[in-house]
This record gives structure tokens, sequence and C-alpha cells, in this order.
């Protein structure tokens, strides 16, 4: 008899610090399926349903998706990982979020990544895109052998308006207010586990 263990973690840190990448690397490495809010909000604004209508409105004004919102998307995906062991990235965001998600959901490990944001910065408002295939380069580290055009198509990259300079500033600050205090609530629920419920 083969015991299968599930195991739930989310991976946080700021707009551009790499969740995505490292959440690959974790999925290939352990076989964990990954969910990403940022995925969850892109299938929903590229279908212009209602509510990808009411995110892009937010996100183009770089401001984070309001709890009720992105709250009731992600529950709702998480139905069909109850049997899995899974990454949650880029949810929850607020303390709010968080609560919600543990009347639901127990979450084993929390996995922070800490980058400046200065280099974050840098990072995001040098990155342009494809739009059709999603092909993301950076004109610092990963540029396309012509300027502005991509690799395969030849078509046009555009930079998103969440990845311009005012609007990445935005969302840093907004992560700062809304996201940080996030941890300090997995920090003080881990303390609390391990003297038995106790505060």
């Amino acid at each position: 008899m083969v015991l299968r263990v599930i195991f739930r973690a989310v991976i946080m840190g700021p707009p551009g610090s790499g969740k995505g990448t490292v959440s690959e690397r974790i999925m290939k490495s352990f076989g964990m399926k990954h969910l990403s809010s940022g995925d969850v909000l892109r299938t929903n604004m590229k279908a212009k349903t209602e509510v990808g209508l009411l995110v892009k409105s937010y996100i183009d004004q770089g401001q984070l998706v309001p709890d009720d919102v992105i709250t009731r998307l992600i529950l709702h995906d998480l139905k069909g990982l109850e049997q899995c062991s899974s990454l949650l990235d880029g949810f929850p965001r607020t303390v709010t979020q968080a609560e919600c998600l543990d009347k639901v959901y127990k979450i084993d490990t929390v996995l922070n990544l800490n980058v400046p944001f200065e280099t974050i910065k840098e990072r995001l408002t040098s990155r342009w895109i494809h739009p059709a295939s999603g092909r993301v380069y950076n004109i610092n580290f990963n540029p396309p052998k012509i300027p502005g055009l991509d690799d395969v198509t030849g078509e046009p990259l555009i930079q998103r308006n969440d990845d311009k300079p005012e609007t990445v500033a935005r969302r840093l600050k907004s992560y700062e207010m809304q996201t940080r205090p996030v941890l300090e609530y997995y920090r003080a629920s881990a303390r609390s586990a391990r003297l038995g419920g106790q505060p």
C-alpha cells in the first residue's frame, strides 16, 4: 500500500520577483499542481468575462484586485485541486484573503521570495511581450534579436500597462501595504501551531 501525502504551499513575493519561474521549477521537481492568480485573472480578462473586465480596470490603474473578486475566483479553481499537492502563486495577497483560504484549505508551508524593490522595478520596466504567444523579452538580459519585434513571428512587441514605470511603482506600494502583513499572519499561525494553539 502506497501512502500518498498531499502537500499544500503558498509562494509569495512582490510583483516581478520571479514567482512564476520558481513555481515552474518546484512543479517539475515535486510534481505539484500550480494555481497562479495571475493566470486566473488573465484568462478571465482574455475571455472578456464580466469579472475579467472589472479586473482589467483595476490592474490598468496599478491597483490590486479587490479581495472578494479574487477570492471567489481562486476558491472556485481550488475545488479541482483538493486531492493533489498544490502550489498557490500570487494568492493570498491580503490578510482577509488568507483568512478566507484558511477556512477551506490548509496550508503546510509558505515560501517568500525576498527581492529588493529596485531590482524588481528595473526588471519589470525592461519587460516586453509578444501578445499573441505570451513570449517575454527583457531588454537588459533577454532582448529580441531585432529591437521591438518578436523573434519567431517578427510581430511588434508591447509593454503591458502594469509593466510601465508609474504602474510598477503603484503595484509595489500596494504590495508593501497589503501583502507583507500576510507573511506575519502566517508566521503567527506557525508560532501558534508550535505552541499547541496558544498565542
